[in-house]
């Protein structure tokens, strides 16, 4: 406000004092704050309940679900529980504030009172004095209630933000994609001797044997293990001395038929008819390894959205590629396969993962030099 301005209210305020000299300092109602934070709270408590149903079979079986959906939500939605609970820690511990401000407010006026009484004619530039500092402690009450407001604004926001989320999860969950996935291209696959190839520069049965033993925890008591694009059989062998059951999917007959030599379970088939003739949620777990990068661009999703609708809820699923990250590998190692169509980042197999109804998605790049990178994940 400019001078003129400031004097010119300042004159009204005098005025008004004038005229209701006994009249109590209004003070701020916090009532509807107080009726808003109870609402909330409310809302707060009622988080996780299900709503109530007249008796009847249906209803019994309908909130049976809900119940059972609650639960299986509670994870997911705990930390926006928490943040809910300390939003409205801070708004008590705001209303109790402003509680003491009116108080204040309250002393102040009785005291402004009794000094107007005393100073009664020369009150003039007091009042002045007076009248700024009760406008900067209305300013500072309007400021918090402007910070009030902004947090129950941004607390709206992330609540929307988090139910946008779940409800697409949800949607994601219960209805993937059923289309085929698209043909595979006819590529044609240099004729050379596919395992001294392997031999050379994959390395040694033992040595890859060896590495993927590190995978087999996270398969502990997992029936119906699927080993796609199976190689050589290093890790149905693997699985076979834990005693666990796992068969091998691969399109090269020449290693299928090195698998079952050494008596291990392998089809020689195209891993996506083989999938597609499998029934929904048959599949207890599958392993994939330095399979992906083989894979033109809309394979891969569709490979993965197949496995989504294969997989039992629970079911682990590992992923292991050559690591796009690795300067070594985008310069050399990885264009020594002749076969290989493009580097897969793990980024990008994760956010594939996750559209399929995947989750706990985790990426780990492995020893040595990370050239490789594995991909877990959880069917959901």
């Amino acid at each position: 406000m400019q001078d003129p301005e400031l004097q010119a209210a300042i004159e009204e305020v005098r005025q008004r004092v004038k005229s209701r000299r006994n009249a109590p300092l209004p003070l701020p109602d916090l009532m509807p704050l107080i009726h808003a934070r109870d609402a909330a709270e409310a809302k707060v408590a009622a988080i996780g309940t299900v709503n109530p149903r007249r008796p009847g079979a249906l209803s019994s079986i309908i909130q049976t679900w809900k119940h059972f959906l609650a639960r299986v939500l509670d994870w997911h939605v705990r930390e926006q529980v928490e943040f809910n609970r300390a939003s409205m820690a801070a708004i008590h511990a705001t209303i109790e504030a402003l509680n003491e401000t009116n108080r204040a407010l309250g002393v102040l006026s009785n005291q402004l009172q009794d000094y107007a009484r005393q100073v009664n004619d020369h009150r003039t530039d007091h009042e002045i004095y007076t009248l700024r500092a009760i406008a900067e402690l209305q300013g500072s009450f309007n400021v918090k209630l402007s910070e009030i407001q902004q947090t129950l604004d941004n607390a709206r926001a992330e609540n929307e933000k988090l139910i946008h989320w779940e409800l697409r999860t949800i949607r994601q969950r219960s209805a993937l994609l059923v289309s085929e996935p698209p043909p595979a291209t006819a590529a044609v696959t240099p004729s050379i001797d596919w395992l001294r190839f392997a031999e050379r520069f994959r390395g040694p049965e033992s040595i890859v044997l060896e590495h993927q033993r590190r995978y087999l925890e996270r398969f502990a008591n997992t029936p119906n293990i699927l080993d796609l694009g199976c190689g050589r059989g290093e890790f149905l062998q693997a699985a076979r001395e834990a005693g666990l059951t796992a068969i091998g999917v691969e399109a090269h007959p020449e290693l299928v038929a090195l698998c079952q030599a050494k008596g291990l379970h392998a089809h020689c088939a195209d891993m996506f008819a083989y999938l597609t003739d499998q029934p929904v949620q048959s599949v207890g777990g599958v392993f994939c390894s330095h399979v992906v990068e083989h894979l033109e661009a809309a394979q891969l999703p569709a490979l993965i959205q197949l496995l989504g609708r294969k997989l039992k809820s629970g079911a682990p699923a590992i992923f292991e590629t050559p690591n796009a990250e690795s300067p070594a590998i985008l310069t050399t190692h990885f264009y020594l396969d002749p076969t290989h169509v493009r580097p897969v980042p793990a980024a990008l197999l994760k956010f594939y993962l996750e559209e399929a109804g995947f989750g706990g998605v985790e990426i780990e790049h492995l020893p040595p030099e990370m050239l490789d990178c594995a991909v877990y994940a959880r069917k959901l």
